[in-house]
């Protein structure tokens, strides 16, 4: 067990230095069989020199291929990341809404302020209503144009396609996310007892505009979160399979997706502090906005409020980013199998 964990961690600090220096990769998409014709799912590698050292056992690691010219590709691509992502996104927010709870009571709370620590789990059922068809959105968008833009641009800028896409799917998604995390944040807080009450009560009290109350310092945190996250994530796996010379195991996505929601968790928490405090503020508008927001907290409770709930909010988004990883990769890969099992029927 020891040497496994040793084993994985050389591999991770020697996936770093790939991903730091850089790697040359091709854009042109090779399959198992080495035809150029096909493509395989989004995930997979584009390399050049399918004899090299390092390359050559990633390809042929039992990836799956659909025909480049298959018109349907984009809709299955859509269709299968819909699913996927629906599917990651319960899992994770299921199994670790407790820990996001006290987060969010931890941020919201003055300084001694008490936290409860009664009614963890306000608002799950509404807020997996809602966690469903935004995590769905978030892929449908991110696969399909991480996709697109790993075919346009250099092999050198793929970094660049996973951020880009990131971001896009964080906005577009942010139409479901907004909402549904403004009902949650006040169920958490003991604002409502009931999702349908809360969204009766906040349009009844703010208009429908209280609905996306902290839209813009949602953005602020989610879209750098998203383009982070995922960009760290992609690249780590892409140095990983070159550095150990096969495709990724369920633990290793999960130990990649841990560590790379664990560096972005720190990074975004100021951001996700004042998103919480805008968004829970009600009509009583204490906050005027997000420049507002920065200079109250630090005038009245000094600038390590902004640090506030990190310890939960990077132990959720680590423990989560394992989850939704390992789960995400899984769903892919079972999906894309029997999609090509029903190609060749």
């Amino acid at each position: 067990m020891t040497n496994s964990l040793c084993h994985t961690l050389r591999l991770l600090l020697f996936t770093l230095a790939l991903s730091f220096f850089g790697l040359d990769m091709d854009r042109s998409i090779v399959s198992s069989s080495g035809d150029r014709s096909q493509t395989t799912f989004p995930d997979a590698l584009a390399l050049k020199d399918i004899n090299h050292p390092i390359k050559k056992p990633i390809i042929g690691c039992g990836t799956i291929c659909v025909k480049q010219d298959d018109p349907c590709d984009f809709l299955r691509v859509l269709y299968e990341s819909l699913i996927a992502g629906g599917i990651a996104g319960l899992v994770v927010e299921a199994a670790l809404y407790p820990i996001d709870t006290i987060k969010t009571r931890v941020q919201v709370a003055r300084d001694g302020g008490k936290i409860i620590w009664k009614g963890l789990y306000s608002g799950l059922g509404g807020n997996l209503a809602g966690v469903l068809p935004a995590s769905a959105l978030f892929f449908g968008v991110y696969e399909p144009t991480k996709q697109k833009l790993l075919e346009v641009l250099p092999e050198k800028f793929s970094a660049v396609a996973h951020l880009a896409a990131g971001a896009l799917g964080g906005a577009v998604s942010s139409i479901v996310r907004v909402p549904t995390e403004v009902v949650k944040q006040r169920m958490q807080t003991g604002q409502f007892a009931s999702a349908p009450d809360a969204v009766r009560l906040i349009i009844a009290k703010e208009g429908f505009g209280g609905m996306y109350a902290g839209f813009g310092s949602f953005l602020l945190r989610d879209l750098p979160f998203d383009a982070l996250q995922f960009c760290v994530y992609e690249q780590l796996r892409i140095g990983y399979k070159l550095a150990a010379r096969r495709d990724l195991n369920d633990p290793e996505n999960a130990m990649l997706g841990a560590f790379a929601g664990a560096v972005t968790g720190v990074l975004t928490t100021p951001l996700d502090v004042i998103k919480t405090r805008l968004m829970v503020q009600g009509a009583g508008n204490q906050y005027k906005g997000v420049s507002d927001c920065i200079k109250t907290i630090l005038r009245e409770e000094g600038s390590s409020a902004l640090w506030k709930g990190m310890g939960p909010r990077v132990l959720w988004i680590g423990i989560g980013g394992s989850i939704f990883f390992g789960v995400l990769e899984k769903a892919k890969q079972v999906l894309s199998e029997r999609s090509q099992r029903v190609h060749k029927a």
